[in-house]
């Protein structure tokens, strides 16, 4: 293992952001607003989105361990996994537009052109994620400089799902002049411009200084190496019920704001804003904390908050206009809750990949990243097939008044459902124990 000088500039560290602010222009888009994009613009039934959803997320069960493979098997003049930015940057943004663009074909068409640039999206994504989130792993090898890098990088990804949140659904109106379907498509065209940009600040301002000896061994062994891992076990667990439940959440927020607080589309913005923008701020939020409480037991103990939270805004909003305000601010502490933990999850990653190699001696790194995306992207398969079902379930009718058991089920979505996948998160973290302190005994076994 090579290392070199392990403090990283502050450029560096924003140029680390702007990979995540790239990426979360696809990955807010999928949390915020694709599910309505899809029932209210595209023109696709629930019940078809929910499938579709489900469908595609199979074809993770390979691209993502198979990207994580490529990634451990390669490497380029310019480093292991940056290279992806460069070349695939533009691939990337265009399959975001395409994926927001609205066929003049009928339903079987659409369906098929849905399916079509929702499994190229999924695939480009999948292509620059396993990179990107691999690269923390070979910036630096001190967990303070990961956790500060995280950081920066979790704050650009909010201000990118802020901008997907506050922009699209206004520039998409004012775009569109009367066509909504025309509107998203240039504003997340717009979103997928600055998203390939974006890659391009990544590669050029980064720097992979921590080099790995990645041992070769098929798969089927480095899969059993990787299960012996309980950490990282805990770790996917944590990812996929967590996702499930952010995104549940999120994807419904559009919808709540709209038919249950009779919302227009300034007011689905800022519902959405309010919520991103906790989350913006509960990066330095966890930064602070951590800097003077157990990092492991903020997470977990965020975690059983958020259902407490839940549950009182359930109980408290009313579907009304009147009950906007406190939507708004019971939404924006529920959403700085939820997102106290994130600087601490995507650096835990590299640590659980260290821990198992402290342990039986065998490094899996690619695939155990790999296995992290695929956990979100099936979380994110899962809810949104929740989402799609649960719709159709509560009798959920596009650009309608909504019955008493939709806007009902409109209220379950954004609290109590998704807080039950919260709850099973901080479970599994309760059982993780690699803190900061357990880290030192790690890097001292393996001369990091």
């Amino acid at each position: 293992m090579k290392t070199e000088n392990q403090k990283l500039s502050l450029l560096e560290k924003i140029g680390y952001g702007s990979g995540d602010a790239a990426v979360n222009v696809v990955i807010s888009s999928m949390f915020l607003i694709i599910t309505y994009f899809y029932t209210d613009i595209f023109g696709l039934t629930p019940k078809d989105v929910a499938l579709m959803f489900l469908l595609v997320r199979l074809i993770d069960a390979v691209s993502d361990p198979l990207m994580g493979i490529i990634t451990d098997k390669y490497k380029f003049k310019s480093g292991r996994f940056r290279p992806y930015f460069l070349y695939l940057s533009v691939p990337f943004g265009i399959s975001v537009f395409l994926t927001f663009t609205t066929p003049d074909f009928d339903y079987a068409g659409k369906l098929l052109y849905a399916y079509a640039t929702y499994i190229l999206v999924t695939l480009m994504f999948t292509s620059v994620t396993i990179p990107y989130i691999s690269l923390i792993g070979v910036l630096t090898s001190d967990p303070k400089e990961r956790l500060s890098a995280s950081g920066y990088r979790l704050f650009f990804a909010k201000i990118a799902a802020f901008a997907v949140s506050i922009v699209v659904p206004i520039l998409a109106k004012k775009m569109g002049s009367g066509d909504l379907a025309r509107g998203y498509q240039i504003a997340m065209g717009i979103m997928a411009f600055v998203g390939t940009l974006l890659l391009l600040f990544c590669f050029f301002t980064t720097t992979e200084r921590v080099e790995h000896v990645e041992e070769k061994r098929p798969l089927l062994e480095q899969l059993k190496y990787l299960f012996k891992n309980n950490q990282w076990l805990l770790l996917a667990g944590s990812c996929l019920s967590g996702t499930v439940g952010y995104v549940i959440r999120a994807s419904v927020a559009i919808y709540y704001a709209k038919y249950y607080l009779g919302g227009d589309e300034v007011v689905q913005s800022t519902f959405m804003g309010t919520g991103v923008a906790a989350a913006i701020l509960a990066m330095p939020a966890s930064t602070f904390i951590t800097k003077r409480f157990c990092k492991v037991k903020l997470f977990w103990m965020s975690q059983f908050a958020v259902a407490v939270l839940s549950l009182l805004m359930y109980v408290v909003v009313k579907p009304h206009p009147e009950s906007m305000l406190l939507a708004y601010v019971m939404y924006f502490i529920l959403s700085f809750v939820v997102d106290v933990h994130a600087p601490i999850f995507w650096t835990a990653i590299a640590e659980a990949v260290d821990y198992g190699q402290a342990e039986t001696g065998i490094r899996v790194s690619g695939l155990a990243f790999g296995g992290i995306s695929f956990a979100q992207k099936a979380g994110m398969g899962i809810a949104g097939a929740v989402v799609g079902v649960l719709l159709d379930s509560f009798g959920y009718i596009p650009d309608t008044i909504q019955s008493e058991t939709s806007l009902m089920g409109l209220a379950l979505m954004l609290t109590l459902i998704p807080a039950t996948f919260h709850v099973i998160n901080g479970m599994l973290i309760y059982k993780y124990k690699i803190t900061d302190t357990y880290y030192e005994l790690i890097k001292a076994k393996l001369h990091i």
